[in-house]
């Protein structure tokens, strides 16, 4: 049975043992919150603190998502991080999609102990990107490509309808975030779908060139692009944790903090 999406924030409190560890996570474009909820749930239940806000713009309407601006994504994310990186002594960030993206510039403008990544967006393959900017004037919106995904009765809580304005300030965040993946300066952990109708292996060639930090590929072969709701979602869960224990594990062993690391500075 198909469960209503809920687009509610998520947030727990660390509780676990040892280094006291966060991850700082976003959803995707038009959808929200629900699309992460079991990978944010099983990071809680693992003990870690976890910070999953809605988006400005999402989980209202298309027409109030077409009045907003993609610096007000990132800073629902990056205030997040801050209110993370307040309490713990590691922070990771973590997203699906163009939350992959905001993501990676959270590891590229603040210090995070990691990155983990489902199907990340960075590149616009629509030939409409090109003229995305006169577009918005002509076109209100265009179809969605929601639900891209492989399991049955599965519904990611996005808006049916892509305000195109809003495309252009992902178009926007894309070119300003791509120009700071040099930057990331701790590991990356991507997940990618082998097939995926939303975002292309552009982006990922494209992120693979330009971070310059430890990147490490598992591919879903069960999966599309949602796929924390798809049938790979238990091997995401538990490959995060994983990627988490032993990131700091190595940093705790080195005595490394990167909350007090004052190396990248916000964009």
């Amino acid at each position: 049975m198909r469960m209503l999406p809920d687009f509610s924030p998520f947030h727990s409190s660390w509780t676990g043992a040892g280094p006291r560890v966060g991850v700082v996570m976003s959803h995707g474009f038009t959808g929200s919150p629900h699309s992460v909820r079991p990978w944010a749930e099983h990071l809680a239940a693992s003990g870690f603190a976890v910070r999953l806000p809605l988006l400005p713009g999402h989980g209202t309407t298309w027409q109030d998502m077409a009045t907003r601006s993609w610096r007000e994504w990132h800073r629902a994310v990056d205030d997040a991080y801050l209110e993370l990186a307040s309490e713990c002594d590691y922070v990771f960030s973590a997203g699906l999609s163009m939350g992959g993206t905001l993501a990676l510039r959270i590891a590229a403008t603040r210090p995070v102990a990691g990155t983990v990544v489902v199907n990340p967006g960075l590149v616009l393959d629509d030939p409409r990107a090109v003229i995305v900017a006169a577009l918005k004037y002509v076109v209100k919106t265009t179809p969605a490509i929601a639900n891209d995904i492989l399991k049955p009765d599965q519904d990611e809580g996005a808006y049916a309808r892509t305000p195109v304005a809003a495309a252009h300030q992902l178009k926007k965040m894309y070119k300003d975030t791509a120009a700071l993946l040099p930057r990331i300066s701790s590991p990356v952990r991507i997940y990618k779908s082998t097939v995926d109708n939303v975002i292309s292996n552009a982006s990922l060639e494209f992120l693979r060139s330009r971070v310059q930090a430890p990147v490490d590929v598992r591919y879903l072969h069960n999966s599309r692009h949602v796929a924390t709701l798809d049938n790979d979602a238990p091997e995401i869960f538990s490959g995060t944790v994983d990627f988490i224990q032993k990131t700091v594990a190595a940093l705790a062993g080195h005595g490394h903090s990167p909350e007090k690391d004052t190396a990248h500075e916000q964009a």
